[in-house]
């Protein structure tokens, strides 16, 4: 199989990354185009111990250390508030983060293509979490009928500098507690105190107002039938605490109206 055969694959996915990384589309091109032409004649090799992805990404990152280039912005576009964003996360932990988040790379993986050890790539991430649920902090709906696990929840959300606004055991409950006050973010169950549905409550809300919502979940073959928009943010019960922090700050971090919020 060609060179090209292998990464056109993943051409469209490392383009774009790039743009996150720069916050320009055109300055991204450019390095991957770089990359590419190094690769074709034979002054980069793609690792033979990683997956063409995987390693089509580690040539970026050893081009990109080459040229010297500063990972500042470059020009982001006018109202592009996530590019801003970004660039205000320092270099390193912005590419950890946008490898495992954006590009859904293990921490394995990203430490792989950054050529570090994955302790590095998971602290790297940390700091980069931190930033993000600094700046978009929010106020949090917790639906949930379980007392214990809702305390967990609304302990890591406020160890991430959110406030816990309301917290709901019911469909009922939860859309009632919406209209009171507006959450920035939803974390839900779907098997509720009453026999009532989460996702029913959840499509309820939605209806009215634009928010991120993370389902954690026993049961997440309920959602996962294609029979309607699967969520991005589904953790499955019993949850680990960091799995749960990173996917609030990803939530926060790639929702449109939290963007246009954070501007």
């Amino acid at each position: 199989m060609s060179l090209l055969a292998r990464l056109a694959p993943h051409l469209p996915y490392v383009r774009r990354y790039a743009r996150a990384l720069t916050g320009d589309q055109t300055t991204g091109d450019n390095y991957v185009r770089v990359a590419l032409e190094a690769l074709a004649a034979g002054e980069r090799q793609l690792p033979t111990d990683m997956t063409p992805r995987v390693a089509l990404y580690h040539v970026f990152h050893t081009i990109w250390s080459a040229t010297g280039a500063q990972l500042e912005d470059g020009g982001a576009a006018e109202g592009d508030d996530a590019a801003h964003r970004l660039m205000r996360i320092s270099p390193r932990s912005r590419q950890a983060f946008l490898l495992t988040a954006l590009e859904g790379f293990t921490p394995s993986e990203a430490a792989q293509i950054l050529a570090v050890d994955p302790r590095t790539v998971e602290r790297l991430i940390a700091e980069a979490q931190s930033d993000i649920d600094a700046e978009l902090a929010t106020d949090v709906l917790i639906i949930e009928d379980e007392a214990i696990i809702s305390a967990d929840i609304e302990s890591l959300v406020k160890e991430l500098g959110h406030r816990v606004t309301g917290t709901a055991t019911t469909h009922d409950e939860a859309v009632d507690a919406v209209s009171r006050h507006t959450p920035g973010l939803v974390l839900a169950d779907i098997q509720l105190a009453d026999g009532s549905s989460g996702i029913d409550a959840v499509k309820d809300i939605l209806k009215r107002f634009d928010v991120p919502v993370i389902f954690i979940t026993a049961f997440p073959e309920r959602l996962l039938t294609g029979e309607r928009p699967e969520p991005t943010f589904l953790i499955t019960k019993p949850f680990q605490p960091e799995t749960v922090k990173a996917a609030i700050s990803q939530a926060l971090f790639f929702h449109p109206s939290r963007q246009k919020q954070a501007a």
